[in-house]
């Protein structure tokens, strides 16, 4: 395989092997601009040398993957797209908005937090993603949600393929202990936000030929526990408008879904496994996994119904709960 530094991203090889370079033929020969050449380098595990001889500097972070063929493939799934994740600084939408970007797409990062929000992009453009961070307050007006869907509109070149639905806020308190103020900030946050949100995007993404809607649920929308009626009802109607909007805008071209996940524990700021089990790990007793999950498995779930791969999947709501809404592991005695 030789190696050429260019100003153009170029590639020869096997017809059909990398859609996103527009000329293909039938020599090994690879031309890349400089600043993606060190990138091509580590993917591929040998020296990658630039025009005047020099090598490459290694990236482990880099988002090139090498196929059988020595040809060099970006991670595509979500190439081409244009997403906007809320809630986007921290936890299950980090992890979604960095899934979406390490596989192509063109990412708004949207969150309250503007410091949170530079280092999600930070950390998607060291890895050769494309984000940038917009900051929102959600608070449920139609104005807020408006505002977001048009600044990111316009910073994602005119057009949103993607909208995650993520931002929100949890509450533990029972029922008696719920305030007015309380409960309507949670409905707030929670359900008008992602509504007028959607009614802003969803129209332009059948303008636009269809896009896809991804909101996420949560298992205690299904299985009763105590303290958090105020959220899981919350959570319980986000996932009958994924159904409902499903039956809307299916019909154009944009697909609505949910994900509802389980109990997700960030292993950034808590490790499972120190001296004094977490209440959120005894949560997950007599279960399948028997384990809190992970924002990446949330992410993973997220890009499959982003892509192109899910397109006959309409109004469904994928548990990623490691069982616990649907199952309960019983010991033998």
């Amino acid at each position: 395989m030789e190696y050429r530094v260019g100003t153009t991203q170029r590639l020869r090889g096997p017809a059909g092997r990398s859609p996103q370079f527009a000329n293909l033929g039938a020599r090994r020969v690879v031309d890349v601009p400089a600043a993606i050449a060190h990138q091509l380098g580590v993917a591929l595990r040998h020296e990658c040398r630039t025009a005047a001889g020099r090598t490459c500097p290694i990236d482990p972070k880099a988002r090139w993957r090498h196929t059988h063929e020595g040809i060099p493939e970006m991670s595509t799934r979500l190439e081409h797209k244009t997403a906007l994740v809320t809630g986007a600084t921290s936890n299950i939408g980090r992890a979604i908005a960095t899934a979406f970007a390490a596989e192509g797409a063109h990412v708004i990062v949207s969150g309250r937090s503007r410091q949170r929000g530079a280092e999600v992009v930070k950390q998607i453009d060291a890895a050769g993603g494309h984000a940038e961070f917009i900051a929102a307050d959600l608070d449920g007006s139609a104005t807020s949600s408006r505002s977001l869907a048009a600044d990111a509109t316009r910073a994602l070149g005119g057009r949103i393929d993607v909208l995650v639905n993520n931002a929100g806020i949890y509450p533990a308190a029972s029922t008696p202990a719920t305030d007015e103020a309380t409960f309507d900030e949670v409905y707030a946050v929670n359900v008008k936000a992602p509504y007028f949100l959607t009614a802003a995007v969803a129209p332009a993404m059948v303008d636009h030929g269809g896009g896809a809607i991804i909101n996420l649920g949560s298992w205690i929308a299904r299985l009763g526990i105590p303290s958090v009626s105020l959220y899981s009802s919350t959570k319980g109607a986000i996932e009958t408008l994924t159904k409902a909007w499903a039956a809307e805008f299916g019909p154009a071209g944009v697909r609505v879904n949910a994900i509802s996940p389980g109990v997700i524990r960030d292993p950034t700021i808590y490790s499972p496994n120190g001296a004094n089990e977490h209440p959120a790990e005894a949560m997950m007793h007599g279960t399948p996994a028997g384990r809190t999950g992970t924002p990446d498995a949330i992410a993973h779930a997220a890009v499959y119904l982003a892509s192109d791969e899910a397109a006959f999947v309409h109004g469904t709501v994928i548990d990623v709960d490691g069982g616990r809404a649907g199952v309960a592991v019983i010991a033998a005695g």
